[in-house]
């Protein structure tokens, strides 16, 4: 074995062996596997096999379809079966709720192009009359399920791999990854060699957290317990046998060899430890544990009653790796150059195995994946959510989640209290309810009462959006606080930072000091990394402010920019250093004036400033932006003082009604305004221009921009699809993100997020719409609209402009 290769993957199970395969393809030639028994000796060989390629987003589902084009293809390509074949499968719904969940899930079939249709339990007793269907109501058939054999799928991919290159160690174990500085140099073996590596590739399923912790990096997977049984054969079983899944019942069923396989997902999941006496056991089976299984064994019988009469071959119990969120982690370590990492896909390892390969190749070679992956991206987890304490207590909850209902806005219960706002308990005092975005305890609205601040979940209407349109009104007509402490804040101070600055944002940063910027931050396609509040605090010092869930990529993106210009400037994550209290609605210049004695008018302190100012004894950075559209300040205040900034600003505010808000009105209020939301509306696969953002760049700033040539190229050609701003015509429905948008019957694009305006008392959505690259404006917005909410179409105006202050005369304080 050399001592060296351009890119190490640590582990053979499907996923490492499908990065393999795929480096390959892109011509890679220098790539070194390591195993340390044999290849799929890990958790891969014990994989139930099911290949479901629709999942919980489109960027999931567009990851997982790619299994089905590339499965029957490897198989051809290499001569090594797969076993892969499309048997179909059904989704299982026995309540109301759980319909219109399914009616959601169809439409994002509809959206990746997959064949889905709901079906009536009369037409499920008549397709497949073995099963017990009196007490379904309905299911979601979807055409292109299926199933692989695990162990002869990683051979193709093996195989593939070779005829490219590949060499493979077996019974090599890493014990170590070793560092210099902030970046990741290779590997050390058991046997004591160290190889060193251009990219060390970490897939090493449930045992990727303790190794990746040699390094310091904190990845998020937990073992648990996870068991499946499998039947004596069974006769007569209809071919090809469908996959079945009985939500309610936490089940799944297959066929396999004429046999049936009965698996779930544990509602209270024994976690196992991956570092213990057994860890490193080839082929592992844990104890049979049928007190655990019995819930699935009854939900089975339920469901299928010729179970009752086959008997039981074996009783599989194996470890399987799960996150936090139930979705991989993958992607660059922030803040670790040289590692990449692939693990905890939640037992759906087979079919995401292709695209994820594939993706994280890209990403190896090219330094970015081929598509937009911020849901699964490793930077969306902190240090803390790798902890085995919260590990421990969180995973619970998210095996037993994964075919629970997905309420919306569900909340999640387990490992909570991990970042508590400086005024936690004031707000708590306040009757903030409480939710866990980006893992922060928010007030997601304020409850007047005990019945408004329980959680009551819905698939249509909301619980809390009495509350919140309540604060939205008191926001439109007074004055509302809100808590922001959780916006990401990175300070760039240095020689160089007005240079780095300007070569990533779209805007053109040369201001005068006290002046605060919106841009977004651009990447060389022209794509947008993020959407910031830029704040000139100094010649050379910047406050960049970004969403609160994107603290860790942001950072890490913006070093690697710096390094790769080799700029001389320092990058400071704030985030946890200040208490941030928005000060908004029209009396807000009133409240500000009276415990600052600053003269807050419009003249005096015109939007887009930010000045020190003092908040009765406290002293804060008010910087006059607003994410709500109304006249008001960002109060950056330290810690320490954040009481003292908190209670001054309440006792101002009686005179003027001010009442607390929270994140649910705060959502509802940039809806109403058009405000694109990073991650949801915006992402690294679009550019200002189709998102509507051309007016946010600075095309003839002296310095010029990344991305800039590729921009002026889309400007010359024109897009392909547009964002545009929709008001629903229905009584309140319940929008969310992913609902196809029809023009002229015909299906042109998908929302990308959606709720209430309170204050102009509309349903409203944003959402992409393919279009001609020469079709204008006024052609694009006359066209008639639908969207599908939860299986029901409804007509939709495309907006010219926001419905609430279309000028945007209210946060300059102009009316």
């Amino acid at each position: 074995m050399r001592d060296s290769a351009e890119v190490v993957i640590v582990g053979g199970g499907v996923i490492g062996l499908s990065i393999a395969y795929h480096l390959t393809k892109l011509g890679l030639r220098d790539v070194l596997l390591l195993e340390r028994h044999q290849v799929t000796s890990g958790t891969s060989w014990h994989a139930a096999g099911i290949v479901g390629p629709l999942r919980s987003s489109m960027n999931l589902t567009k990851l997982s379809v790619y299994s089905t084009e590339l499965f029957a293809a490897l198989e051809e390509e290499t001569g090594q079966a797969t076993g892969y074949r499309q048997t179909g499968g059904y989704w299982l719904a026995q309540s109301p709720d759980r319909l219109l969940e399914l009616e959601r899930t169809a439409a994002m079939g509809e959206l990746a192009g997959l064949e889905v249709a709901m079906l009536e339990p009369g037409e499920i007793a008549r397709q497949l009359p073995l099963l017990a269907y009196d007490d379904l109501a309905g299911a979601l058939w979807v055409a292109k399920d299926g199933q692989a054999n695990p162990v002869d799928l990683c051979m193709a991919y093996l195989k593939g791999a070779k005829a490219g290159g590949l060499r493979l160690e077996e019974g090599c174990r890493v014990t170590a990854l070793e560092r210099q500085g902030e970046r990741v140099t290779g590997v050390v073996t058991a046997a004591g060699e160290s190889i060193r590596a251009g990219s060390v590739v970490l897939a090493g399923g449930v045992w990727s957290r303790d190794l990746a912790a040699t390094a310091g990096a904190a990845v998020p997977v937990q073992a648990v317990e996870h068991m499946y049984i499998v039947t004596d054969p069974v006769a007569d079983l209809p071919q090809p046998f469908p996959i079945l899944r009985d939500l309610e019942g936490g089940i799944y069923i297959k066929e396999d060899a004429g046999k049936l396989v009965l698996g779930g997902f544990e509602p209270d999941a024994k976690p196992w430890d991956a570092a213990g006496p057994n860890g490193d056991t080839p082929f592992l089976e844990l104890p049979e544990d049928w007190e655990q299984f019995e819930p699935f064994m009854s939900a089975g019988l339920k469901r299928l009653p010729l179970l009752e009469r086959a008997g039981v071959t074996h009783f599989m119990n194996g470890p399987e790796g799960f996150t936090p969120d139930t979705k991989q982690v993958m992607g660059r370590v922030p803040g670790l150059d040289g590692l990449y990492v692939a693990t905890g896909f939640n037992s759906i390892g087979i079919v995401s195995s292709a695209g994820a390969g594939r993706a994280l190749a890209e990403w190896v070679k090219d330094g970015e994946p081929g598509m937009d992956l911020w849901e699964v991206d490793i930077a969306r987890f902190a240090a803390p959510e790798a902890t085995k304490r919260f590990l421990e207590e969180r995973v619970r909850e998210a095996v037993a989640d994964q075919f629970a209902m997905h309420w919306p806005f569900k909340q999640m219960r387990s490992a909570r209290d991990l970042r508590r706002l400086p005024l936690h308990h004031e707000l708590a005092a306040a009757g903030a309810v409480f939710g866990a975005p980006a893992g922060w305890e928010r007030p997601l609205w304020y409850a007047q009462s005990p019945e408004e601040g329980s959680f009551r979940y819905s698939q249509e209407q909301q619980a809390w959006w009495p509350a919140a349109e309540r604060e939205a009104l008191t926001l439109r007509d007074r004055v509302a606080l809100f808590e922001l402490t959780p916006f990401t804040k990175l300070d760039v101070s240095g020689p160089d930072s007005l240079q780095l600055l300007q070569q990533v944002a779209g805007a053109d940063l040369e201001v005068p000091v006290g002046r605060a910027v919106y841009s977004q931050l651009l990447n060389p396609r022209g794509g947008i990394e993020a959407d910031v509040t830029v704040t000139r605090l100094a010649e050379t010092r910047f406050r960049i402010v970004s969403g609160a869930a994107t603290r860790r990529k942001d950072l890490a993106w913006l070093q690697a920019v710096r390094d790769r210009l080799a700029l001389r400037a320092e990058i400071f994550d704030a985030t946890s250093a200040e208490c941030v209290l928005g000060l908004m609605g029209p009396a807000a210049p009133a409240v500000l004036a009276a415990v600052s004695g600053e003269d807050c008018s419009p003249e005096a302190f015109p939007f887009g400033w930010a000045k020190e100012v003092a908040v009765g004894m406290a002293v804060a950075r008010a910087v006059s932006v607003s994410f709500v559209g109304e006249r008001g300040w960002e109060l950056y205040v330290p810690n320490e003082l954040a009481h003292q900034a908190y209670k001054a600003l309440l006792e101002a505010g009686v005179a003027h009604g001010l009442a607390h808000a929270g994140h649910f009105c705060l959502d509802s209020c940039r809806l109403e305004k058009g405000f694109r939301h990073w991650g949801h509306d915006i992402g690294p696969e679009d550019t200002p221009l189709e998102a509507g953002l051309g007016f946010a760049l600075a095309w003839d700033k002296q310095s010029g921009f990344q991305g800039r040539d590729a921009l002026f190229r889309q400007r010359q050609e024109g897009v392909n699809r547009r964002l545009l701003h929709f008001a629903v015509e229905a009584d309140r429905p319940l929008l969310l993100h992913d609902e196809p948008l029809y023009r002229d019957g015909r299906l042109v694009g998908q929302t990308t997020s959606g709720g209430l305006g309170f204050r102009c008392s509309l349903a409203l959505a944003l959402g992409y719409v393919s279009t001609a690259p020469d079709a204008s404006r006024d052609e694009l917005l006359a066209g008639p609209y639908e969207i599908k909410v939860a299986g029901r179409r409804y007509p939709a105006r495309a907006l010219d402009r926001p419905p609430y202050d279309p000028k945007g005369l209210r946060p300059r304080g102009l009316a």
